[in-house]
């Protein structure tokens, strides 16, 4: 197979992501592309790039381009998107970028499209500052205006959840303590990492610390120390919360709902290496994660494909479970900087159904927690339809459901909503049930 330069897959890729409404990540991780090793992030960097600000290049193609490109030359429109993306964030010589975006009409089979794709870039870098004061004059929040107003409509500070938003991410680790404390694996970094503030206050299990450490610059994994041999795991440190606050204890019989890619079944273990734990996800390729996470780290648990929905469906009715860890569907609204396509893919309309799903599951699970059992609900969104309304509609219908209090850095709540902060953790929402004898 002939190999395609990074702007020319940048471009058929996006084609999907925005015509086709197909997950830039699961395009990504489904299968190897006919393109060097080497460009691999170069290629990664132009498709999250592009759907972190593409309002403003879409913007900036409708004042060049008089006739809108649509149909088969919708290729054509990506590639320019991909070529505006370079000349504004990358640091890529003018001219290299330019020829390279140029070059890869033949690849594309749009050669006819090829003086098109060279004027549009070429005038773009004469009447650069014109074309950016028209398009900045406005704040641009980079982000749909439904999203918008829904944030609006919340939090007071919603400009700050948009400017993190459309940050790039930065990049958490989580040390296994049965290998190092943060502060020894911190040491082993050197200067690619910096401690996060201590989690002092989340001693929930035996008096243990949650630990967390922020690189300073995200890292490759095979560039982090010991890393198959399972000392640490890639994790932003809100998602960490998820593990400590469900208290696994050793013999318990816990679920891990919605488990890929495993990150929190594998902290499940950490904690409590003795549980039984059922790791559950409902799409057959996305286990395959589990399973490599679980081989890396040397942990067991039974590996499960099935619909959190339908229990009956892959659990025999006499298993009930001591912890369930619900990490439910959601609009992944508080992890748009680590997939910015969400703000193009997901749809107003998308909500209710989601609501409707979540309940549906948290229906379903409940019937199979053991009396005095722990439900922990938690979501990567930052709506309250997803979150506090859904908890207390259930907490209403359930008339054995209680809340449990839990506690981080000092503070006792019922619920917790984190929001996405610009060197801190993604939007994450916990709520602890238990259930009442």
């Amino acid at each position: 197979m002939k190999k395609l330069s990074a702007r020319a897959l940048s471009a058929q890729l996006l084609l999907q992501v925005l015509d086709e409404g197909k997950s830039l990540s699961s395009l990504l991780a489904e299968k190897t592309y006919p393109i060097a090793t080497r460009d691999m992030p170069l290629m990664q960097e132009i498709c999250f790039g592009v759907c972190r600000v593409l309002p403003r290049l879409e913007a900036i193609i409708r004042l060049l381009v008089e006739k809108p490109l649509k149909g088969k030359t919708r290729i054509v429109h990506c590639l320019l998107l991909v070529g505006l993306y370079q000349l504004l964030y990358l640091r890529i010589p003018a001219f290299a970028a330019v020829d390279e975006v140029v070059n890869a009409t033949k690849a594309l089979n749009v050669d006819k499209f090829r003086a098109l794709t060279n004027g549009v870039l070429r005038r773009f870098l004469r009447e650069q500052e014109s074309l950016l004061a028209k398009v900045d004059k406005n704040w641009q929040t980079l982000h749909p205006e439904w999203l918008v107003n829904c944030l609006k409509s919340v939090y007071p500070n919603w400009r700050e959840i948009v400017k993190a938003n459309n940050q790039h991410p930065p990049m958490w680790v989580r040390v296994n303590s049965q290998f190092a404390t943060p502060e020894e694996y911190a040491n082993l970094l050197g200067d690619n990492a910096k401690n996060s503030e201590k989690m002092t206050a989340c001693r929930l299990v035996d008096n243990l610390p949650q630990g967390a450490i922020l690189m300073t610059k995200p890292l490759p994994v095979n560039q982090l120390p010991h890393f198959e041999q399972g000392w640490v795991t890639v994790q932003d440190v809100h998602a960490q919360w998820a593990a400590w606050l469900l208290a696994p204890q050793n013999g318990e019989v816990v679920l891990d709902a919605c488990a890929a890619p495993g990150g929190k079944t594998t902290h499940i273990l950490e904690i409590a290496p003795q549980a039984q734990v059922t790791a559950l996800d409902i799409e057959q390729h996305r286990l395959q994660r589990v399973e490599e996470n679980l081989k890396r780290l040397g942990q067991q648990a039974r590996v499960v494909c099935g619909d959190a929905s339908q229990p009956e469906c892959w659990l025999d009715k006499s298993v009930m479970f001591d912890r369930i860890l619900l990490d439910a569907p959601c609009s992944a609204t508080g992890v748009i900087r680590r997939h910015p396509d969400i703000k193009w893919l997901r749809q107003e309309s998308d909500i209710q159904e989601l609501v409707k799903l979540q309940r549906k599951i948290l229906d379903a699970l409940w019937q199979r927690l053991k009396p005095n059992g722990v439900l922990l609900y938690a979501t990567c969104s930052v709506l309250p339809e997803e979150n506090s309304l859904q908890i207390q509609q259930f907490i209403a219908d359930m008339p054995d459901a209680k809340p449990f209090e839990m506690t981080f850095a000092g503070e006792k709540v019922m619920e917790k909503q984190f929001l996405p902060t610009e060197k801190g953790g993604d939007g994450f929402f916990y709520a602890k049930l238990i259930k009442m004898s």
